[in-house]
């Protein structure tokens, strides 16, 4: 599709968001699984070494950073926006640069900060705090595109338009996978 027919699309549907990141946190745990838990295992095994708690959350931040900006700036989609038929596009439909997919994913992730200021504020435990990182993943952050009141057609959520980015739903019968 050309850059102005990508940005004629509407943007995909609360549920659709929601699905879509359900099935990208799927695809993540393998991310995560090969990048971080082979490493720090061999580490602690041949080793005995653990990484410090904020290093671990850095590494971690970067990994799935760099597979974010890769995915966006290459093709515009992830592995589960694929499977959703969602595109993330920059101004005028084009595909996204570095700079705007890094910036894309700051913004994304600033729903880590009121998790992390109740977690603290409410001393929660282990299990608790995945169960409201989930929550507030899934369901409060997507309900920011109700934020946007320009047309509903095509509402935004609060990290693309600090970023200049969008989300569009590509047609049924577009299916490009790569």
């Amino acid at each position: 599709m050309t850059p102005a027919e990508l940005n004629a699309l509407p943007s995909p549907q609360f549920w659709r968001r929601v699905s879509c990141c359900l099935y990208e946190q799927l695809v993540l745990l393998g991310v995560i699984a090969f990048t971080f838990l082979v490493p720090n295992l061999g580490l602690g095994i041949l080793f005995g070494i653990s990484l410090p708690s904020w290093l671990t959350f850095l590494y971690l931040y970067a990994v799935l950073g760099i597979y974010f900006v890769w995915y966006w700036t290459k093709s515009g989609q992830t592995l589960a926006m694929q499977t959703w038929r969602v595109r993330i596009i920059g101004t005028g439909g084009h595909t996204l640069t570095k700079r705007q997919a890094f910036w894309r994913y700051v913004y994304g992730s600033l729903w880590l900060i009121p998790c992390v200021l109740l977690q603290w504020a409410f001393h929660l435990e282990k299990w608790q705090i995945i169960e409201m990182l989930f929550a507030v993943a899934l369901f409060i952050w997507p309900l920011t595109t109700y934020l946007d009141r320009r047309n509903h057609l095509y509402r935004q959520s609060l990290p693309d338009r600090f970023a200049g980015t969008r989300l569009v739903e590509l047609p049924k019968n577009l299916v490009t996978l790569k």
